[in-house]
């Protein structure tokens, strides 16, 4: 009986995340309500994340802490305030920024998330891409890098003047086009979903849709600690520009442990929130 149940967990995680917790983000903004309750969903699959990564980890030694608890927390609660600043804010840039408003506004709002989707992950890999070729960026993105274990909530950690220029790559060519606010509000949830899949420790099913999806089993190798190898899969929601890049990589026959995370290169790299946070701006960094 359990190990049906635990089956069953596996097998319903990713369409979890990626249907329900998206379909119910459309339904709630379709319907009007409050944005707070956006924020509460969120939380919801926050809570649903740590609770499964207990119960079937891909992982266990990813479960426990490594003096990063207060840190993700910090770098979550700054990120997200970061991206609720910039929803607020877009109705008083977005008509500076507008050059071919053809945005497809009468397609159903689920249809229009699909596309921003696509057409973000484009930018955002990109830049991501670029992050680990340009050494001032890379010194920003390094702060993500740094962990060294990967579940769900280390997705939101990042240093927040590299989520800003990620964010900037993945919505400038929406805002160009048009995009209404309520297409953004969905993308910021669709993202926090997606980082919560992505570095997730959950054993869940993947099937073949690890060839077009960019989640946890195949986000793992990015993560390997020297640029030899983890320069691959820099994708956020799809592999698809990671093909064209020619960075698209998995090993079904691979497994990533604790030892294979951090940066090789600085294995003493800070765990404390505000040490991170100046990291990138020390001298003498390699």
């Amino acid at each position: 009986m359990i190990r049906n149940v635990m089956w069953l967990v596996r097998l319903l995680y990713l369409p979890l995340f990626l249907l329900v917790g998206n379909g119910v983000a459309v339904y709630l903004v379709a319907e009007g309500f409050n944005a707070g309750w956006l924020g509460f969903l969120i939380l919801v699959f926050i809570g649903i994340s740590f609770a499964t990564e207990r119960l079937i980890p891909y992982d266990r030694a990813f479960n426990e802490p490594q003096q990063d608890q207060r840190r993700d927390m910090l770098h979550a609660l700054m990120n997200e305030s970061l991206n609720v600043i910039g929803i607020a804010v877009l109705p008083l840039i977005a008509g500076l920024l507008v050059l071919a408003p053809i945005w497809p506004s009468s397609w159903p709002l689920v249809f229009q998330l699909l596309l921003a989707i696509l057409i973000s992950d484009i930018g955002i890999t990109l830049a991501h891409f670029a992050s680990h070729r340009l050494r001032f960026l890379w010194r920003l993105h390094a702060v993500h890098h740094s962990v060294k274990r990967l579940y769900g909530f280390n997705g939101l950690m990042k240093h927040p003047l590299h989520q800003s220029i990620e964010t900037v790559a993945g919505t400038t060519p929406l805002l160009i086009i048009g995009v209404p606010q309520n297409v953004l509000m969905l993308l910021v949830v669709a993202v926090v979903l997606q980082l919560l899949l992505q570095h997730s420790n959950v054993a869940y099913f993947t099937g073949p849709l690890k060839k077009v999806l960019a989640i946890n089993s195949v986000h793992r190798f990015h993560h390997l600690n020297t640029a030899k190898e983890g320069d691959v899969n820099f994708g956020l929601f799809t592999t698809l520009t990671d093909r064209f890049l020619g960075t698209a990589y998995f090993d079904s026959e691979r497994t990533i442990g604790t030892k294979d995370l951090g940066i090789a290169s600085e294995p003493n790299y800070p765990t404390n929130y505000w040490q991170q946070l100046m990291q990138p701006f020390q001298r003498n960094r390699r």
